[in-house]
């Protein structure tokens, strides 16, 4: 009896529920940055588009983004996370592949805009799955393998679209991702269970060590009954946390979704070598996210573990910027500007859970991600219009201040940690 007590608990929750969350938001995110490849290859000629009005076909996405948000997060909460995403692929991945087909500038905003909507819940929802499954002491790393899909998707992205792009053209890359989005169903539903007692692949003894730290961790939270979206949108600590996460989208989408165009120009390469550049920071965001989210739960300190990637990007990118008559050396420093490029999301969303009574998270977790996210808006397209008007130097020096102006909020939150794990 001791021995079987005293075995390791099972790890299927890490080999079903992260991988599927992983491949869905992997595609989603192709989807919604091989936009910036097809600008880069030609699209905005053949289309007629100004850098302005690229930066703006690039950010309308995040438009559309808000409108599922809160629901996204209601549904996934109180019905069914996996339904709904499932629901969710079959839109989005329908529109990706409608892109390759799109005649003007106009009907381009406009699927962009409409492909921002059938993803908008999508994040919310994976964020309420990742909370069914995985403790308090376990959730930073949860969200940081799960957020390694971006790092994932941009080293996908760049190479294969750009290698799509000089093989067969803009149209047919849109048209074969928007394929491979639709593909994703047949992984998705038989991987991936709403809650424990929903999987039939999961081992009784993981189930019930699930389902005890749970417990635990909802004893030790608030529930407020009283409690609606109604009162928590007044809350200041929401809208802080609202603004950190605008500024930090000003900040790494205005970088990820230009970086591309910054590549092509500071070092004259075709499409293909572009793609593999493009590729390179985001292996050592993989690095990065790990072992910030490590650290993380080891110390509970989710404020300054959220705070140190956005400085570090802040300074490796102000550093590209001042070394650009060296082009190797400016482009290294946008590879190091990788390990803190999404680093800040896995102690970031472990926050909300700490401010907020429990049963609000969804609706917190929904307006931070849909008011934040308009910052993915105004980073492109600020960085489009500067580009335009001044310099695109000038555009990126907007991006690090934005990731200041998101470090100061983020140190006007209450100072509180998370319970140390208990054995």
């Amino acid at each position: 009896m001791n021995t079987a007590s005293s075995a390791p608990i099972p790890k299927g929750r890490w080999k079903h529920i992260i991988p599927a969350t992983i491949l869905v938001y992997i595609v989603a995110y192709m989807d919604r940055t091989n936009i910036a490849i097809g600008i880069a290859g030609g699209m905005d000629k053949d289309l007629g588009m100004t850098a302005s009005f690229s930066g703006l076909v690039a950010g309308i996405f995040f438009i559309g983004y808000i409108f599922l948000q809160v629901p996204g997060g209601h549904i996934a909460e109180r019905y069914s996370a996996k339904k709904f995403i499932a629901w969710t692929i079959v839109a989005w991945g329908g529109f990706a592949l409608l892109t390759g087909f799109v005649q003007n500038p106009t009907q381009l905003l406009i699927i962009r805009f409409i492909l921002g909507v059938a993803e908008g819940g999508v994040y919310p929802a994976i964020l309420a799955l990742i909370g069914h499954w995985f403790p308090n002491e376990e959730k930073a790393r949860a969200i940081a393998f799960f957020q390694m899909n971006l790092a994932v998707a941009s080293i996908i992205t760049g190479p294969l679209s750009g290698w799509l792009i000089e093989v067969q053209g803009w149209r047919e890359m849109f048209i074969i991702e928007g394929v491979l989005s639709l593909g994703l169903l047949f992984i998705w539903m038989p991987m991936v269970a709403d809650h424990p007692h929903q999987a039939k692949w999961l081992d009784p003894r993981e189930r019930e060590w699930i389902e005890r730290k749970l417990e635990e961790d909802k004893m030790g939270s608030s529930v407020d009954d009283k409690a609606s979206f109604k009162t928590i949108i007044r809350s200041v600590n929401l809208w802080k946390l609202i603004g950190i996460y605008f500024f930090v989208q000003v900040g790494f989408y205005g970088f990820a979704l230009w970086m591309p165009n910054l590549i092509r120009n500071l070092t004259g390469s075709g499409m293909t070598i572009v793609g593999a550049l493009t590729a390179a920071p985001y292996f050592l965001c993989i690095i990065g996210q790990y072992y910030i989210a490590k650290w993380c739960d080891k110390t509970m300190n989710r404020r300054l573990y959220t705070a140190i990637p956005l400085v570090g990007f802040a300074i490796c990118l102000t550093l590209s910027l001042l070394l650009k008559d060296n082009i190797w050396l400016a482009y290294g420093m946008m590879v190091i500007c990788g390990f803190f490029l999404q680093a800040y999301a896995g102690p970031f969303w472990t926050l909300p859970p700490l401010l907020f009574p429990a049963n609000v998270l969804g609706g917190v977790r929904g307006s931070i991600n849909a008011l934040g996210n308009l910052g993915g808006f105004i980073g492109p397209y600020l960085v489009g219009l500067l580009t335009m008007t001044i310099s695109q130097t000038a555009g990126m020096f907007v991006l690090v201040g934005a990731l200041l102006i998101a470090t100061f909020l983020l140190f006007t939150l209450p100072a509180i940690t998370a319970r140390p794990p208990t054995k």
